[in-house]
């Protein structure tokens, strides 16, 4: 059965992430916002915390979390800032297909380097002209001895011009379509690797968003991660596994949104009365408040199946698609009730509708995932 109830540690660890983002990201978050500014001593503090690479196992140096407990801190985080904690969390979309596919030797240097040092990591797959069709990739490697070589061309990744070391998705032949398609780990500093940032984002904008650039890049076959030719099966069980961690996004967004709408309806004034006397604004916060309990139990349920070892992906997709849709709705609502001010950056819920936004983009657009969702209904 299930239990709503959480663990003194769980507990725990919310009101170290609660108090993180209190005193550590709220602070500059419009900041960095504005000036498009990686928050590197934040993340550098959040990792002598403990709240980095919070699923790296116990046995490399990292805390072993499950993917609930990641749930339950990423929402506290992301109600301080969603850009800010991309950077910080972004390591563990890296990790993932390490974790679940990685040979020994990868694990304990790359997972390890993440425990042991201030690190970022960067996982590749989108591309310029392949997003949502990850079987669409251009990337390619090929075999030169003993070594792979690759080149190519990825973009929108997190902690791409900051990252240590990539998880890279390429193809040995793009008509082979998801069939050609393998994963590698190696160094950001190997020959023939450029990268820059991408900057003009319409929110997250603190986050390092990067087009990173192979050109000729060598590895050894020790680079490959799991088997050749899986990796397009390794990228749909990371979307799978990591989905729910953007339904702790939209959480996170959402709750931040509904404090500030309701903080304001009690405090603004109109026709002689709060606004929150109204019905109209009442039906809005609550309609808001049903919302985010929903987007709450299904990222949970989610979790919680991924956790007791049950595939998830049906479920990951709902919680992603109905927290991200959700989300922006709950944030719109939360800029229409401040009216005027809403509009303006003195107030925190213009940056909140801008940063709910990538929810229904990245990781798989929230059209993907209802037909994901449609083909499983189907084909049962």
């Amino acid at each position: 059965m299930f239990s709503f109830e959480m663990s003194p540690e769980q507990r725990e660890m919310k009101e170290l992430a609660r108090k993180f983002a209190a005193e550590e990201i709220i602070p500059i978050a419009a900041h960095c916002d504005e000036t498009e500014t990686f928050p590197v001593d934040v993340c550098r503090k959040a990792w002598e915390l403990g709240l980095m690479n919070l699923e790296v196992p116990k046995e490399y140096g990292g805390p072993g979390l499950g993917v609930l407990d990641t749930v339950l801190i990423l929402e506290e985080l992301n109600y301080g800032c969603a850009g800010i904690t991309n950077a910080l969390a972004a390591n563990g979309l890296a990790a993932v297909p390490l974790i679940k596919a990685g040979s020994e030797e990868q694990k304990r240097k790359y997972l390890g380097m993440l425990a042991r040092e201030f690190t970022f990591a960067a996982f590749c797959t989108t591309e310029p002209g392949a997003g949502s069709d990850v079987a669409g990739m251009s990337t390619t490697y090929r075999r030169v001895g003993d070594d792979f070589v690759i080149n190519g061309v990825k973009h929108f990744i997190s902690n791409g011009s900051m990252a240590h070391w990539y998880t890279v998705f390429a193809t040995r032949d793009r008509n082979l379509r998801h069939q050609g398609i393998s994963c590698f780990v190696l160094p950001a500093d190997t020959p023939g690797i450029k990268r820059r940032r991408m900057h003009g984002k319409l929110g997250q904008r603190a986050a390092d968003t990067a087009e990173v650039v192979f050109e000729e890049v060598v590895v050894p076959k020790s680079a490959l991660v799991g088997e050749e030719g899986q990796g397009f099966k390794l990228a749909m069980q990371t979307f799978d596994h990591t989905r729910p961690e953007i339904g702790a996004i939209a959480i996170g967004i959402s709750q931040r949104a509904l404090d500030e709408a309701k903080k304001y309806a009690l405090e603004r004034q109109a026709f002689g009365q709060p606004i929150a006397n109204f019905q109209a604004i009442q039906f809005m916060l609550a309609d808001m408040a049903i919302e985010l309990e929903a987007m709450r139990l299904l990222t949970y349920k989610a979790a919680w199946l991924l956790d007791q070892g049950a595939g998830a992906p049906i479920v990951s997709s709902y919680a992603k698609a109905f927290g991200a849709d959700a989300c922006m709705r709950i944030t719109t609502d939360a800029v229409q009730i401040f009216g005027g001010y809403g509009y303006m950056r003195e107030y925190p819920v213009e940056k909140l509708m801008r940063d709910a936004k990538l929810l229904q983009i990245y990781e798989g657009t929230s059209q993907i995932q209802r037909v994901v969702i449609a083909r499983n209904l189907l084909k049962s």
